[in-house]
């Protein structure tokens, strides 16, 4: 069985794609991924072990055991995390986990890859400063609902460990799968001095950045305009 794995949000959708394609149980998968002394084994634990198991195909037999399948796959987070890559993760100021927990949240950012750098440096940023986050994905997250087109105030005071408006530094884990391509430009992102983005008026899918929180703002009440003029809430 050739199994196609693309970006996931939850460990809900990785059991169901591998359940779906596989003859392991849902309940047996589900298991495992809370299960830390496996967990330990893979390199990660119940919070973070969904950053184990990147995007790709695998290919498998269809009755290969479930803690099979998840080392199969996680092998290939092994494979990916060179000497060089962890180097540049040293030089970044992050552990191979905490780039991935960046890249995350950039890949549920932008779909465009000529912008993730620069956003990856504003997150890096503001770990640096000890500043909060205040990533919308992370509420999205934290809230289970992907489908949030606009971030409200009332959304920010969700009270979870992912919320990062409420709460410093990275979330305790993932929030996504993020591609290899993003996980590179978190660890190849320039050294900038932006400490905010939104997204450009234009819908275009670009990021506007700023260094300050006057542009900033100009930046976002622009797009904030732009949301009310197509009606989006």
């Amino acid at each position: 069985v050739k199994l196609v794995m693309n970006k996931l949000r939850t460990r809900t959708d990785f059991v169901r794609l591998l359940s779906a394609n596989l003859e392991a149980d849902s309940s047996e998968i589900r298991k495992l991924l809370t299960d830390s002394s496996f967990l330990d084994e893979l390199g990660a634990t119940p919070g973070t072990a969904m950053a184990v198991f990147m995007p790709d195909t695998y290919e498998f037999y269809w009755n290969a055991p479930a803690p099979q399948v998840l080392k199969k796959i996680q092998k290939n987070h092994v494979k990916f995390w060179t000497p060089a890559r962890k180097e540049k993760a040293k030089n970044q100021g992050i552990t191979p986990m905490e780039a991935i927990i960046v890249a995350s949240i950039v890949d549920e950012e932008t779909n465009v890859s000529a912008d993730k750098g620069n956003i990856a440096s504003v997150y890096l940023n503001r770990v640096r400063k000890g500043m909060k986050l205040q990533a919308d994905p992370t509420v999205k997250f934290a809230i289970g609902d992907f489908a949030i087109r606009r971030v409200t105030s009332a959304m920010l005071v969700y009270d979870s460990p992912y919320n990062t408006y409420m709460y410093e530094g990275l979330p305790p884990g993932p929030i996504c799968t993020p591609s290899a391509a993003t996980i590179n430009a978190v660890l190849d992102a320039p050294r900038s001095s932006y400490l905010y983005f939104c997204a450009k008026d234009d819908f275009s899918g670009r990021t506007a950045f700023a260094v300050t929180f006057e542009e900033q703002i100009r930046n976002a009440n622009a797009y904030r305009r732009a949301l009310d003029a197509r009606g989006i809430h």
